[in-house]
């Protein structure tokens, strides 16, 4: 069998035990599109103050359990296979995430 020619990564793996605070990994980046992988055990956002993004974003979870809640719309429970976008410029913050699994975000970030 021959090697895969094409660079290939697993994001379900190499996640560190340790996760003192979220960790954030930037898989692709251009002048249009930001695509990252976040991964969260137990992390939430501030409770002072909001997301406010100049950028579309698109998330998708694909392992664990998040909340996310918004400045003038209710909150958003999200489990694995949940996707959504976020408009840009709209508040929001993520309220909750499992803190007994590891939460995997794929976050496309793209203008409007």
């Amino acid at each position: 069998m021959r090697a895969n020619p094409f660079p290939m990564k697993n994001l379900l793996k190499n996640i560190p035990e340790n996760l003192p605070t979220e960790l954030f990994e930037t898989l692709i980046k251009t002048d249009k599109v930001h695509i990252e992988r976040i991964v969260s055990r137990g992390h939430n956002s501030p409770a002072e103050g909001w997301y406010e993004q100049d950028l579309t974003e698109w998330v998708l979870v694909l392992k664990g359990a998040a909340r996310l809640g918004f400045a003038d719309r209710p909150e958003v429970s999200m489990q694995a296979g949940d996707c959504l976008e976020i408009p840009a410029r709209l508040k929001h913050k993520v309220l909750w995430t499992d803190p007994q699994q590891e939460t995997v975000w794929l976050a496309v970030h793209y203008p409007q």
